[in-house]
C-alpha cells in the first residue's frame, strides 16, 4: 500500500469516528462539557499508557500536541459558551479549508492548485447548508463567540500542518498529548466547580458512553488523523475532511429524531463533489506518475520508518 492511499484509508477511519461524535454526546448534554472533554481524553490517555516509552518527545513536540488538541477544545467549548452552537460550529468548520490553505506556508513543494481552492470552497459551502440547513443570521452580540471559534479553526489546521511538518516524532506519542490535555481539562472543571459548585450526577451510562467517547472520536481518531497527515498530502486530507459533517448528519439522522430536509441531501452532494474535486490529482494521476511525483505528496518513507532512523542521533546527543 502506497503512503497517499494509506493516508486516504486512514483519513476515512478518522471521518467515521468524528462522526459518531454528534450522536454519542447528544446523550450526554446533561454532563458539563470540560467533564466529559476531561473524562474522554484521560482515559484515552491512561489505555494508551503500555505505550509510555514512546511519549518521549521534544518539548517543541509536546507544546504543539497538548497546544493542539487541548487549545482547539478549549476554545471551541467557549466558542459555544459565547454564541449560538450552530453559528459556532460552522465557523469552526473553516479548519479543513485553512488546511488546504495554509500548506503551501508549511510545505513550499506543495503549492495551491485551483481544482485544491475549489474543492475546499464547495466543501465549506455544503457544510454551511448541513449544519445551518439554509438558515444562517450571524449577530455583532456573539462577536466575541464567532471569535472564539475562528481561533479554534486556526488551531486546529496548524496543529495539523505543525504534526506533518515537526522532526518526525511516533503516532503513540499522542497518548501523552490526550493524557496531559485530559489532565488540563479537569483541572478546568474543577476550577469552575469551586468557584461556582454544580451537581452533576453521573451515572453508569454515562460514564461508558464518556469512554467510549474517548476511544473513538476523541481517542482512536487522533491517531489515525497524525498517521493519515504524516503519509499524505494535506492538501487532500483537507478536503476529504469535509466528508465529517456529512457522516454525522446521516448517523444523527439514523439513531435520533433528526428529519431529513431537501437540503440535507444537496449539502451532501456538494461535501462528496467537494472531496473528489479535492483529490482530483491523487484520482488521475497514473500509477507510474505516482511513483515518480515528489511535488505533492510526502517522502516515501513512512514516518514510524523515519523516527527509528531518527534515533541513533538522538541517543548520541543524549
Amino acid at each position: 500500500m502506497s503512503p497517499q492511499t494509506r493516508s486516504v484509508l486512514f483519513a476515512l477511519i478518522t471521518i467515521v469516528l468524528w462522526s459518531s461524535l454528534a450522536v454519542l454526546a447528544s446523550f450526554l448534554v446533561h454532563i458539563p462539557a470540560f467533564l466529559q472533554l476531561g473524562v474522554a481524553l484521560t482515559s484515552c490517555g491512561l489505555v494508551s499508557l503500555f505505550t509510555w516509552r514512546h511519549w518521549r518527545v521534544p518539548l517543541r513536540t509536546l507544546a504543539v500536541g497538548i497546544g493542539g488538541i487541548f487549545g482547539y477544545h478549549y476554545l471551541l467549548f467557549m466558542a459555544y459558551r459565547h454564541a449560538p452552537m450552530i453559528e459556532a460550529t460552522l465557523i469552526n468548520y473553516l479548519w479543513p479549508l485553512l488546511i488546504v490553505v495554509l500548506t503551501p506556508l508549511y510545505f513550499r513543494e506543495k503549492p495551491l492548485r485551483s481544482y485544491h481552492l475549489i474543492g475546499a470552497l464547495l466543501g465549506i459551502s455544503g457544510a454551511v447548508l448541513i449544519i445551518s440547513g439554509g438558515k444562517l443570521e450571524l449577530n455583532s452580540q456573539y462577536l466575541a463567540g464567532y471569535l472564539l471559534a475562528i481561533g479554534a479553526a486556526f488551531a486546529w489546521s496548524n496543529y495539523s500542518l505543525a504534526c506533518s511538518k515537526l522532526r518526525a516524532f511516533p503516532s503513540a506519542a499522542i497518548g501523552g498529548f490526550c493524557l496531559w490535555s485530559g489532565l488540563l481539562a479537569l483541572s478546568l472543571y474543577a476550577t469552575e466547580q469551586w468557584l461556582a459548585p454544580k451537581a452533576v450526577v453521573l451515572s453508569l451510562n454515562d460514564w461508558l458512553l464518556m469512554i467510549a467517547i474517548g476511544a473513538g472520536p476523541l481517542g482512536a481518531a487522533f491517531f489515525t488523523w497524525d498517521i493519515a497527515l504524516k503519509n499524505g498530502d494535506t492538501r487532500v486530507v483537507g478536503a476529504l475532511a469535509y466528508l465529517a459533517p456529512m457522516g454525522s448528519t446521516g448517523l444523527l439522522i439514523l439513531f435520533t429524531d433528526s428529519p431529513v430536509r431537501s437540503t440535507t441531501l444537496i449539502a451532501m452532494l456538494m461535501i462528496i463533489a467537494s472531496a473528489v474535486i479535492g483529490s482530483w490529482e491523487l484520482l488521475v494521476r497514473r500509477p507510474s506518475a505516482r511513483a515518480g511525483h515528489q511535488g505533492g505528496a510526502p517522502a516515501t518513507t513512512p514516518p514510524e520508518q523515519r523516527y527509528k532512523q531518527c534515533q541513533p542521533a538522538q541517543v548520541e546527543q543524549q
